[in-house]
C-alpha cells in the first residue's frame, strides 16, 4: 500500500476507481481514526497497534482533502514537522478549495519572495 485516501465519499470511491484505497470522514473522530491506523497503526476498536502492511513500510503517501486536515489540526502538523513517512498532500474536496487556503503556487512566492 503505497498510497491511501482519506476524504468524502465520492473522492473515496474515484480514487479506488484508480486503485487507491481511502476511507471516509464524515467528521473530526473518522478522521483522527483513520489518520492514526494509517500513520502509527493503531486500531482504536481493538486498543491495539496492527502490524504494517507492505513489508514494514505502510503507506507512503497519505492523501486528505482539506477539511479533513483541518479536523486533524496540530496532530497533523506534527506529524508533518516529524518528517515521518507517510508524506501527507492536502488536496480539496468535492465541494472545492476552502476559503483562506494558500495554493502551492502562493506558497512557494511566499517562501522566494518573487512573484511573477
Amino acid at each position: 500500500m503505497d498510497y491511501y485516501f482519506i476524504g468524502d465519499a465520492e473522492l473515496v470511491t474515484a480514487f479506488r476507481f484508480i486503485g487507491i484505497d481511502g476511507t471516509l470522514a464524515f467528521n473530526a473522530e473518522t478522521a483522527r481514526a483513520a489518520f492514526l491506523r494509517i500513520t502509527r497503526g493503531w486500531d482504536e476498536t481493538a486498543g491495539t497497534v496492527l502490524p504494517m502492511t507492505s513489508g514494514g513500510t505502510g503507506c507512503r503517501v497519505l492523501i486528505l482533502t482539506e477539511e479533513a486536515a483541518d479536523w486533524l489540526g496540530d496532530e497533523l502538523t506534527q506529524w508533518q514537522l516529524g518528517g515521518e513517512y507517510p508524506l501527507v498532500v492536502e488536496i480539496p474536496g468535492i465541494q472545492g478549495r476552502q476559503s483562506g487556503r494558500k495554493t502551492l503556487v502562493d506558497s512557494i512566492r511566499e517562501a522566494v519572495g518573487i512573484h511573477v
